[in-house]
Order: C-alpha cells, then sequence, then structure tokens
C-alpha cells in the first residue's frame, strides 16, 4: 500500500512534538492526519474518519487516537520554499511556513522515481540515514508485523511554525528533542517538510 504526499515535523518550546502526514495518492484517496506527542510522553493520533484511525494505529503506537475532521490548506504549493500550511485538527491548530531546501534535498531530487521508492533503495540508504540523521529509519518493521519503507523526494526545513492546543501556545518552534516515538523512524531532528512515498507491506 503506497502513500505519496508529503511529512511535516516540528517541535515546540512547550515540549509538544507535530507529526503531519499530507497524503495526495493513497489506496484511501487524499487524506491528511496529525500524530501529537505531548511533553510527558503522551502520544495522540488526530485521525479523519474510521480507516485512517484503524490503519495508521496498527501501524504505529498511540496512547489515544481521536477521530476529527483534519484539515490542511497549503499543499497545493508542494514543498515549494516560501509557501505557508495551515493545520486544523480538533484542538490542534498549526501553521508553518516552508523555508529553503537543504543539501540533502537535492540529492534526493537526482534519484529517478522509480529506484528511488524500491525496498533495495530504502535499505541502501537507511544505512546513511541513521549516520546523517539520527533517529531517520528508511526502512522497518512497523506494527502488526508490517513492513514499512520511505523513499524521501525532497526535504526543506521549516523557517516558522505557531502552534496552539485548545487554545493554548505552544511556544516557538524548536527541533523534535527528543524524537517523536510513533514507530520504527523520526522525521529529521531539524523542523522540516518531506516529500515522499511511503510503501507498507501487510503480511497476507
Amino acid at each position: 500500500m503506497r502513500f505519496t504526499g508529503h511529512i511535516a515535523g516540528a517541535g515546540t518550546a512547550g515540549g509538544t512534538r507535530l507529526v503531519l502526514g499530507c497524503w495526495t495518492r493513497s489506496p484511501h484517496g487524499p487524506f491528511a492526519d496529525v500524530m501529537v506527542q505531548r511533553p510527558d510522553g503522551h502520544r495522540i493520533l488526530l485521525a479523519p474518519d474510521a480507516w485512517v484511525a484503524d490503519f495508521v494505529s496498527t501501524t504505529y503506537t498511540f496512547d489515544e487516537v481521536r477521530q476529527v475532521p483534519v484539515r490542511v490548506q497549503g499543499p497545493d504549493a508542494g514543498a515549494a520554499a516560501g509557501s505557508s500550511w495551515h493545520v486544523t485538527a480538533g484542538p490542534l491548530d498549526w501553521a508553518f511556513d516552508v523555508g529553503r531546501r537543504v543539501p540533502l534535498g537535492h540529492l534526493l531530487r537526482a534519484v529517478p522515481g522509480p529506484v528511488g521508492s524500491s525496498l533495495t533503495m530504502a535499505r541502501l540508504t537507511d544505512r546513511v540515514a541513521r549516520v546523517v540523521m539520527p533517529g531517520v529509519r528508511t526502512v522497518g518493521t512497523a506494527g502488526n508485523d508490517r513492513t514499512e519503507w520511505y523513499a524521501a523526494r525532497d526535504l526543506h526545513r521549516l523557517a516558522s511554525s505557531r502552534a496552539a492546543w485548545d487554545g493554548e501556545d505552544l511556544g516557538a518552534l524548536t527541533d523534535l528533542d527528543p524524537p517523536a516515538d510513533f514507530g520504527f523512524s523520526s522525521t529529521p531532528r531539524f523542523p522540516s517538510l518531506t516529500t515522499l512515498t511511503s510503501t507498507v507491506r501487510i503480511p497476507r
């Protein structure tokens, strides 16, 4: 099952870590979901419907799953530097601006799509990711014996981010420190927007 779109990750001065999955193509059609880890480690999935809630919570680990409307404004601009995104998902209101492409992003754009999305390439890039971006993995075992691999095609920093939870400001943009803990991999430590395809292989 392949999901193509973007993942944004950001830390906040208050200790909350945010991870947005915004998928333009998927077996379920276009959708977005948000993974939230509160300062005390409590992990929450904000999912737009029952299918997303079930699939994502079966693949990753959460302490709480909430089914709420998830709306994202801005992905039409893709990962273009200078674009602005606005996410509303239940208690979360999150706006961020996309910054410059990092050097690794230029390298990712040079990899042909079919090659970059293969499991073989994911296994090769996983060795590099472990060294270059600690905490980031490109292939691993997800929940319920599922195998998942990521094929990143672009990478930008976030230039700014403003987020509130139930109307309370979560604080200034920071690195994801400690890394978000939902599965075998985290987003990059620095606040980022990644363009990618995620493939999940489900055992028969």
